[in-house]
């Protein structure tokens, strides 16, 4: 294996004392480094050239990506992400233009070296630092795709804002935009049923007995629109009433989408006729 098939393994950075120990000679890595295939992010290490940028500032400044930036990474839901969201240790000074930096004690200790935060870590960040119904849209994320449950959540030590997170959190939002829309909708005094079955078909959201919301991403197009607009018919055709929204209303056009909810609340739409 040559240095360049060694640093992709390890995620495109090592200690420089590794690629040693692994047999790579100082020559060889002075020669990648003037070919610019390889560079010194920080005293006793090596990166490919190609790292991701958010890597790299992690890297050079000896902090690891957490909260918003390491969700992301882990493929998580995430609604916004702009400046890269860094955990520090105490007393590290890092240029806060560059990044948002935190500096909460971790759930779960990092090994040297870490770039990109534990779960645990990060969910405690998104809950102290972003909006809530954000935060819990990452932590529903997180249970969707199993990379955790409840059980294993409840265990650690959360505080705090992570403490009013963990007791909403659920694995049944199939995306951040459901998070977010049962969050909203929480004052409203009816039953409200995320991943309903009605006659054969899973629904976002079932409100009462007959009001069905559907929830559509960025990406809701072709064959799966179509299908998605039979059973819309299909239901209706059974009594149901059913509300489609998509991505930006939810996000940018709440006002108009809970106009539309309360109307069809206040003409009895959810209640069995």
């Amino acid at each position: 294996m040559d240095l360049i098939s060694a640093l992709a393994a390890e995620d495109g950075a090592m200690r420089s004392a590794t690629a040693l120990a692994l047999g790579f000679s100082d020559h060889t890595v002075r020669v990648l480094v003037t070919a610019g295939t390889v560079t010194r992010p920080r005293r006793g290490w090596l990166a490919l050239s190609s790292l991701h940028p958010e890597l790299l500032f992690a890297l050079s400044n000896g902090v690891v990506l957490s909260c918003v930036s390491a969700a992301q990474w882990q493929g998580l839901w995430v609604l916004n992400h702009d400046l890269p969201h860094v955990s520090a240790r105490d007393g590290q000074h890092v240029h806060p233009i560059n990044a948002r930096v935190h500096r909460r004690r971790p759930l779960k200790p990092r090994q040297p070296g870490l770039l990109v935060d534990h779960l645990e870590n990060t969910l405690d960040h998104v809950a102290a630092c972003l909006p809530h119904e954000e935060a819990l849209a990452i932590w529903d994320s997180a249970m969707q795709k199993n990379l955790t449950d409840y059980q294993s959540l409840a265990a650690l030590p959360f505080k705090g804002r992570a403490r009013a997170v963990l007791a909403e959190c659920t694995p049944l939002s199939d995306s951040g935009l459901e998070s977010i829309f049962r969050t909203r909708l929480r004052w409203l005094k009816i039953s409200i049923r995320p991943q309903a079955w009605v006659h054969g078909h899973r629904v976002d959201f079932l409100l009462g007995d007959r009001l069905v919301v559907q929830i559509d991403g960025k990406q809701h197009e072709g064959a799966q629109r179509t299908s998605d607009r039979k059973h819309d018919a299909d239901l209706m055709r059974r009594g149901y009433y059913v509300i489609r929204v998509g991505y930006a209303e939810v996000v940018y056009d709440w006002n108009s989408v809970e106009a539309g909810i309360l109307d069809a609340y206040a003409r009895g739409l959810h209640l069995t006729r």
